[in-house]
């Protein structure tokens, strides 16, 4: 009778687990991981469209190369750069990845180790006669909206040349920019080093960047503060490539499109 009895309340327990589904639950896969960068389609050579109309650019083949290495889905959102800080708090993407500037902005989100040095430049015509940042008195600025050329432009270094000014032009993007300077519409753009090479490499003489920076930077890869784990997992990956040579490779095929080599500085 007892060996009924404990045969019967085995069988009881056996249902009830399966009713609340106990063993489905012990079984279940993990969610697949993917990183999704948002960046600046109009930000060559870190971001840009291709001529074959992909996305494309070293930040995104370097993203790339991270989900390869951890088995990881990747994608790329196209983002508006003044809603970075929505689109990543909002969870459309999980880390921003495009000539992103830390500097400034340390506290503001869960960083990577900087990986490019990089200086924000100024660019006139060259028959404009401006040969100096002086030489911007009583001159009319362009700057992308929400950039870091913005942010170094607004900071107390830059306080006297932002006061001799006549005047600053945000615009979206760096092609509306250099179309305003070509019409005369504004006389300098203030912008990244390697925007500011790809955009003179593709339309020819006529352009110069000056001999003096506005300021000096590093880029790395921007996650929602706090967001540790994912930053650890890409910081770590991040660092294996460059150590291993893959992102000097990588950064070689962007050299056309404006990426200096020397400014990697996560590569020995």
């Amino acid at each position: 009778m007892k060996k009924l009895i404990a045969l019967a309340l085995a069988l009881v327990l056996a249902l009830a687990l399966c009713a609340c589904g106990g063993a489905p639950a012990a079984t279940a896969a993990p969610e697949t991981d993917k990183l999704v960068v948002g960046f600046d389609a109009d930000f060559p050579p870190f971001g840009f469209v291709a001529d074959d109309g992909s996305y494309d650019g070293f930040d995104l083949a370097l993203a790339k190369e991270v989900c390869t290495r951890l088995g990881w889905e990747f994608d790329c959102v196209a983002i508006d750069w003044k809603a970075k800080d929505a689109e990543l708090s909002s969870g459309n993407i999980n880390c921003i990845w495009n000539g992103f500037t830390y500097n400034g902005r340390e506290n503001d989100y869960t960083w990577s180790e900087p990986y490019v040095d990089n200086s924000i430049v100024v660019v006139v015509k060259a028959d404009s006669g401006i040969t100096s940042l002086a030489d911007l008195a009583g001159k009319t600025l362009m700057v992308q909206a929400a950039s870091s050329a913005l942010d170094a432009l607004n900071s107390e270094e830059c306080a006297d040349l932002l006061a001799s000014l006549a005047g600053v032009v945000e615009l979206s993007d760096y092609n509306k920019g250099f179309m305003e300077l070509e019409q005369g519409t504004v006389d300098a753009i203030a912008a990244d080093l390697g925007v500011a090479n790809f955009q003179i490499a593709n339309k020819g003489e006529g352009y110069v960047i000056l001999d003096e920076d506005i300021s000096t930077e590093q880029y790395a890869v921007g996650f929602l503060l706090g967001n540790t784990e994912l930053r650890d997992a890409v910081n770590t990956t991040l660092k294996e490539i460059a150590e291993d040579g893959t992102m000097l490779e990588i950064a070689r095929n962007y050299v056309d499109y404006g990426l200096v080599i020397e400014s990697l500085c996560m590569v020995g």
